[in-house]
């Protein structure tokens, strides 16, 4: 499958302004393009591109004071299959865990473990290891948010979605990733692009998705508390602790986010 993606995004500054980006495709998927995959920046501006420690690849830039639109486009291979399902995959004793994993386990900025361990364990106790009670967090957290895109707010944390009950996609990765390591299971949040490919098309501006991973039975497992079925098309950009680690950016002084337009798009054969 050939798959269609980019965005076009502007930001209005009042002053010189330094910002890190985290709008690359991952390496991870790096040998699935098909295209260059350039990053334009208009008007021009010096960056420098790092990989950070989650192995994400991000830019530094200072954009200058007006209007600076960032754009790419790119053609991408994908399998076609839906996210793997395994029920046979198991729980890894916190005591084995690899310890680069542990990290996943802790509370984040966004993830507020201690606030929310007695709810994990009271919901999800009484699930078998593995799977089967990654698969309960994510039925629970579909069923108990509701989404909204005007209900989107950045400062939202996990607790606070489970309080509230409302949000977007990264409130549900946030609120599952929470509850996961609540129930000792390494968590990590995810970022990219997932576009209408193999379901009926929303009628709703492009954007990018949220998910999360968990790790089971020895690998890293794909999972969506949002849409709570194994989709197809997913476009991996950075994977953290939570959105402070994969933030499309963070600005360092005042800004307006002027335009934003996404797409992701099946290409016909």
């Amino acid at each position: 499958m050939r798959i269609h993606a980019g965005y076009e995004i502007s930001f209005d500054c009042f002053q010189p302004t330094p910002m890190m980006l985290a709008i690359s495709v991952h390496p991870s998927r790096a040998h699935d393009l098909l295209t260059e995959a350039p990053i334009t920046y208009t008007p021009h501006v010096a960056l420098e591109t790092y990989v950070d420690r989650f192995d994400n690849l991000c830019t530094r830039i200072v954009a200058p004071p007006g209007r600076t639109t960032i754009h790419t486009a790119f053609d991408v291979y994908d399998t076609g299959l839906p996210d793997a399902v395994d029920w046979s995959a198991e729980q890894h004793p916190v005591e084995t865990l690899p310890p680069d994993l542990l990290t996943f386990l802790l509370g984040s900025r966004y993830c507020e473990t201690d606030r929310l361990s007695d709810t994990a364990w009271s919901l999800f106790g009484h699930t078998q290891p593995g799977w089967g009670r990654v698969q309960a967090i994510c039925d629970f957290v579909h069923a108990h948010i509701r989404f909204n895109y005007q209900d989107a707010r950045s400062t939202r944390t996990a607790w606070e979605g489970y309080q509230e009950g409302r949000g977007v996609c990264r409130d549900f990765a946030h609120l599952a990733v929470a509850f996961c390591r609540c129930m000792n299971i390494p968590a990590r949040y995810c970022t990219g692009y997932l576009g209408d490919i193999g379901v009926p098309r929303v009628d709703a501006p492009g954007d990018f998705s949220a998910w999360f991973e968990a790790y089971l039975g020895g690998r890293w497992y794909t999972f969506d508390a949002r849409h709570n079925i194994p989709r197809i098309g997913r476009i991996l950009m950075a994977r953290g602790r939570d959105a402070t680690d994969v933030a499309i950016s963070t600005v360092f002084g005042p800004s307006i986010l002027s335009g934003f337009t996404v797409w992701t798009d099946e290409v016909p054969e």
